[in-house]
């Protein structure tokens, strides 16, 4: 009996440790829209083991010895604007996307204005509206011991893109 407590005493005071490793997962789901129309379904998230040292980008996992500062995603327009490529959402070029990743939200959606902008193309971050204004846009994570510290886009502007 006094075995069972000592033993009951141990995995108890082992407890806090274990809760006090800095694992996050953050399981990313989306779709993108195909010229044609069609939706397809994605997953593309973020995960991190500390006590097996791994992160995980997507279906790959990584042996690290600490969480990489940051990961972009890149965006690239095609030359003729009418669609865009992101490696990590799909093999080929997409219309539109719409990506959920933790607490954010990300959609690259076509939308005719009243200016016109680079590509018909308006990029949202949890509901804030931003413009290409090159061929390529990042989206860029910036990672602490929680997950996602900050998410930005880069190579995008908030004023329609049609300033240089």
């Amino acid at each position: 009996m006094k075995l069972n407590i000592n033993v009951i005493a141990g995995i108890v005071l082992l407890a806090p440790s274990y809760s006090a490793l800095a694992d996050f997962s953050l399981p990313g789901k989306g779709t993108v829209t195909y010229p044609t129309g069609v939706v397809k379904e994605f997953e593309f998230g973020f995960k991190w083991q500390q006590q097996a040292e791994k992160f995980s980008i997507g279906s790959k996992s990584y042996n690290m010895e600490q969480i990489p500062s940051s990961y972009s995603v890149a965006i690239t327009l095609a030359k003729d604007d009418s669609q865009v490529w992101v490696q990590e959402f799909n093999n080929g070029f997409i219309k539109e996307f719409e990506w959920h990743i933790g607490d954010h939200n990300v959609i690259l959606k076509k939308q005719q204005f009243s200016d016109p902008v680079k590509g018909d193309y308006v990029i949202e971050l949890n509901g804030r509206s931003y413009f290409f204004t090159r061929n390529n846009a990042s989206i860029v994570m910036n990672f602490n011991e929680g997950g996602i510290e900050t998410i930005a886009i880069d190579g995008v502007t908030k004023n329609m893109g049609t300033k240089n």
